[in-house]
């Protein structure tokens, strides 16, 4: 069986994983607050852990692995668009409107991130679905003295649990006097975090023994992950925006509801994205949806294959920021035209290399995976290009079409290989002559027709770019 590492954010470590569970494999993941569309930040941290997803499939077979996304339906902004549909003069009541907000909003994900060829979750709850749930781990942390009631609202003890800051590193007093937080009469301690609220007349609530209200945003993935994957379970995933304080939130409710628990044994944190290396801002005019690459509405102007963005993820470690750029989707698409091409028709290897999984298993590393399948289409070996690429979600079925659907159809690709075999011929003649003219020819037409051109001992390989012209590359002759 392929042993996989992975780097644990708790214990600042790489370590192998051991499942709890070899047959019933547990992760979760903190899903979107379904408020609006996603954008390519929130993107990330859904393709990583697909492809963990994937992997421990391939491991432990597909009926042995439990994968958890949320979704969190409980939120002020989502109120916000409830209450200006109904202002605008929508005459259902706000729970409705929030009702076909949400769902609208899953939709809108489900379509963006299936466009990116990632798998569904094994479950997605919605945080409104477990209500009660949540209000019965609050009771029993009240009961253990781990969480208190003041006018409506129900505060956890922070400094009731000795281990809180652990996952980020910080201390209790050193949180207090670097962050910003919330000063409220009803709190004993500034750091006390909320586990439930008051709702007005006007906004969502549920009766509970505090009053009617609504959960704080911690206390929903606790009360979740428990209910669908027990009190231990083995990875919990996200982005590194929430190691604080959500995650070291979530670390202490369950801790202290469930003492006898692990909670998560392995945490796991994507850093974060930047486009054309600067931070995504509205400001700056460079934050774009996931949508708006697809369709084309974003500064690079052009549509975006969502096979295409998959492969720019992939092309860095989860643990390290990415930079969105133009000129690597661009070359993310040739890379991925030239694969297809290679692989059309052909049949896919019954099982990964040894080693490429093996790549893969050490902490995710994608980038690696990347370049192992670069060595396979250099080599030729069409089966296993398309069987390994298959384990990161690339060259599937599901994503394909494209590249048809762009400048390079068939009767262009076929033009392709015919000028690849005259290019071939003229190398050889250029290597007994020593005249090398007709082939920096070759060369030069088809750069000047967007054609990416590379020679080796291999051979020559030929792959359009998103600046190919078809009216160019026919105008090329034998010479």
């Amino acid at each position: 069986m392929t042993e996989i590492r992975l780097t644990n954010t708790k214990t600042r470590r790489k370590e192998v994983f051991t499942p709890i569970d070899p047959k019933n494999v547990r992760m979760y993941v903190c899903g979107p607050t379904v408020y609006d569309r996603a954008h390519i930040g929130n993107a990330r941290p859904v393709i990583v852990f697909d492809v963990l997803f994937r992997l421990l499939r391939h491991v432990y077979g597909p009926d042995h692995v439990t994968y958890v996304r949320n979704f969190t339906d409980v939120d002020d902004k989502i109120n916000a668009e409830a209450q200006r549909r109904k202002d605008a003069g929508d005459p259902r009541t706000l729970e409705e409107l929030i009702r076909e907000r949400t769902d609208e909003t899953i939709r809108w994900y489900h379509d963006d991130m299936g466009a990116l060829g990632n798998l569904t979750p094994s479950a997605e709850p919605r945080a409104t679905e477990y209500i009660g749930q949540m209000i019965a781990m609050i009771a029993d942390l009240i009961g253990r003295g781990h969480a208190y009631e003041k006018e409506g609202h129900v505060l956890f003890r922070v400094r009731s649990y000795k281990d809180y800051g652990k996952l980020s590193g910080r201390s209790v007093d050193d949180m207090i006097a670097g962050a910003r937080v919330e000063v409220a009469p009803f709190k004993e301690d500034p750091m006390d975090f909320v586990l439930w609220k008051p709702s007005t007349d006007d906004l969502p609530g549920w009766d509970s023994p505090w009053g009617r209200g609504r959960p704080g945003w911690h206390i929903e993935c606790s009360a979740m992950s428990h209910e669908l994957l027990g009190e231990s379970f083995d990875i919990h995933g996200g982005g590194i925006d929430l190691q604080f304080p959500h995650h070291e939130n979530e670390i202490a409710q369950s801790a202290c509801a469930h003492p006898k628990g692990e909670f998560a044994r392995v945490w796991m944190h994507n850093e974060m994205l930047q486009v054309e290396g600067k931070k995504m801002s509205k400001s700056l005019g460079n934050f774009f949806t996931v949508r708006d690459l697809l369709e084309g509405n974003w500064s690079g102007g052009w549509k975006v294959p969502g096979e295409v963005i998959r492969f720019v993820y992939l092309s860095t470690h989860y643990s390290k920021p990415m930079d969105w750029t133009d000129e690597k989707a661009k070359q993310a698409m040739a890379t991925l035209r030239k694969w297809r091409a290679q692989t059309r028709g052909v049949t896919p290897a019954d099982e990964p290399i040894q080693y490429f999984a093996e790549t893969l298993s050490e902490d995710l590393n994608t980038a690696g995976a990347i370049a192992e399948l670069h060595q396979l289409s250099h080599a030729h070996d069409q089966p296993n290009l398309l069987r390994n690429a298959r384990l990161l979600g690339l060259l599937t079925d599901e994503l394909g079409g494209w590249e048809d659907v762009g400048p390079a159809d068939g009767a262009d690709l076929s033009k392709l290989d015919s000028i690849g075999r005259w290019i071939s011929a003229a190398r050889e003649i250029a290597s007994q002559t020593k005249d090398f003219s007709v082939v920096d020819r070759y060369k030069r037409e088809l750069v000047e027709a967007g054609v990416e051109v590379r020679m080796s001992k291999h051979g020559v390989e030929l792959t359009p770019t998103s600046d190919f012209s078809s009216e160019r590359l026919w105008r090329i002759e034998r010479t």
